[in-house]
């Protein structure tokens, strides 16, 4: 009898671990969709866009700023009642601070500087000032009960000595106030590898950008004209499978689709994208 029920205690203990270990596994946020993308739609016809975005089957939206000439309630609403969510936005470095009430009426989870001012680009103190801009905006923003984090493009990998901004801005910031939301295709245009840039980041990358990049084009630190080869998602040369595993070992909290420009027409962009992504998911 005594055997019999230490076999049940420890088949009872295996059980709850597995149940417990299965409760830690990540769950794949639902696909959201950067509203820039439809920019040119989303100013003077934002609940079509919504329409289309949901129809496809996108469950979230991140904002951006053209379409802030709503008042906060009213956008959350109008997001809402199309059956989508707004867990973040993007908001310009100019005046972000200005935005923190803006935010919270909006019901974001997190704030999103997309880019530094052009200024800034050109010299390691301008990612240090940056860095240190950074910190004081993620106490404040945490404050307000949200999350402040930093969206790549490719200018921030240009290399100053021996560092480059990118690892500038990841050295002077506190994990604990600032966080980044990954480009894919930005990354691998910088010449990195968004796989590696995932694992070596691990928790400070929290959200991800998706979009593919056309093979046969070479990289650069240069953001210009000469460094836009977008693509559909899954229709060009990064390895998705790989990415969404290493996605997934990270736990990423929010994934957007995102087309900056070029062919097809940015409707049908993230239809090809949504569609190759429920195959690669």
């Amino acid at each position: 009898m005594l055997i019999g029920r230490r076999k049940f205690m420890v088949s009872t203990i295996a059980a709850l671990g597995s149940a417990a270990a299965g409760n830690l596994q990540w769950t794949r946020p639902p696909l959201g969709v950067q509203l820039y993308t439809l920019r040119n739609l989303a100013v003077n016809h934002l609940p079509l866009v919504l329409t289309a975005i949901r129809l496809i089957g996108y469950e979230e939206v991140e904002t951006y700023w053209d379409i802030y000439s709503h008042p906060a309630p009213e956008l959350k609403r109008i997001i809402q009642d199309h059956g989508l969510r707004v867990p973040s936005g993007h908001f310009d470095y100019k005046g972000l601070e200005a935005k923190i009430d803006y935010a919270v009426a909006l019901g974001v989870e997190w704030m999103i500087c997309p880019m530094l001012p052009k200024a800034m680009w050109n010299s390691l103190d301008g990612f240090k000032q940056a860095a240190d801009q950074f910190n004081q905006w993620g106490e404040k923003v945490k404050s307000a009960g949200m999350r402040f984090g930093f969206h790549n493009h490719n200018y921030e990998f240009r290399r100053f000595g021996d560092t480059t901004g990118y690892d500038t801005l990841l050295s002077r910031t506190d994990p604990s106030l600032v966080c980044f939301e990954m480009d894919c295709y930005w990354i691998a245009q910088a010449g990195q590898d968004p796989v590696q840039m995932l694992k070596k980041l691990g928790s400070r990358i929290q959200l991800l950008h998706l979009k593919d990049r056309k093979p046969g084009f070479p990289t650069s630190q240069v953001k210009d004209r000469k460094a836009e080869h977008f693509a559909p998602v899954g229709t060009g040369a990064l390895d998705w499978k790989t990415i969404l595993r290493a996605a997934e070992e990270n736990v990423i909290r929010h994934m957007y689709v995102e087309q900056d420009s070029g062919e097809p027409p940015p409707t049908e962009s993230l239809r090809i994208s949504y569609q190759n992504l429920q195959g690669l998911m």
